[in-house]
C-alpha cells in the first residue's frame, strides 16, 4: 500500500526530487512518485488526492516549484500531513517558492522543509518519522539510519584529528 505519495509540478524537478525518493526506498516505504500540477491539472490533483486517501497514504509530499501552488492545493483538499519542498526555479532563487510554501492560511499547514535536494531529502525522513508513529519496525528502521550517521561523523572526527596530528608532527620535526 501506498503511505507516501511525492508529487512534482513538472518532470523538471524530478532530479531535485530523487533523493526523496531515494531516502523512501532506503527506508522500505512504499511510495508514489508522479507529476501533477496546480494549475495545468488541478482534476489530476485532486483526484489523486481523494484516490490516494481512500487507499490509505498518510503523508503528501510536493515540490514547489515557480508557482509553488502544489502543497497548498494538495492541503486544500487532506488533512493529511502535506510536506513542502520549496525548488530554486524561478529566477528568485526558491524564495518565492518558500515564502508562498511557508505562508499557509490557519487550518490548512504545510510542513515546508529547505529547499531542492536538502529539503528533499528531510522531506523523506519527516515522513517517515510521521508513519513511524504507528510503526515499530519503520521506528528502528529510522534509529539504525541515525545510528549510522552518528558513526560516520564518528569516523570523520578520528581521520580528521589524525590526519592533523601527523600534519603538525611533520611541521615539528622540519
Amino acid at each position: 500500500m501506498i503511505k507516501v505519495a511525492v508529487f512534482m509540478g513538472s518532470a523538471s524537478d524530478e532530479p531535485l526530487m530523487k533523493p526523496c525518493v531515494e531516502v523512501l526506498a532506503k527506508l522500505g516505504i512504499e511510495y508514489l512518485f508522479t507529476v501533477t500540477s496546480a494549475h495545468r491539472t488541478p482534476e489530476r490533483t485532486e483526484r489523486l488526492v481523494a484516490e490516494l486517501e481512500a487507499q490509505g497514504c498518510q503523508v503528501f509530499i510536493c515540490a514547489a516549484g515557480m508557482a509553488a501552488h502544489l502543497a497548498g492545493a494538495v492541503a486544500a483538499r487532506t488533512t493529511r500531513p502535506v510536506l513542502g519542498v520549496p525548488l530554486a526555479a524561478s529566477p528568485l532563487s526558491g524564495m518565492d517558492a518558500l515564502f508562498s510554501t511557508v505562508q499557509m492560511p490557519p487550518g490548512f499547514p504545510v510542513g515546508t522543509l529547505a529547499l531542492d535536494k536538502a529539503g528533499a531529502k528531510n522531506a523523506a525522513w519527516m515522513a517517515a518519522q510521521i508513519l513511524a508513529l504507528s510503526d515499530p519496525g519503520l521506528a528502528q528502521r529510522l534509529k539504525d539510519e541515525r545510528a549510522g550517521f552518528v558513526a560516520a561523523v564518528e569516523e570523520a572526527a578520528v581521520a580528521v584529528e589524525e590526519a592533523d596530528a601527523a600534519r603538525c608532527a611533520g611541521k615539528q620535526g622540519s
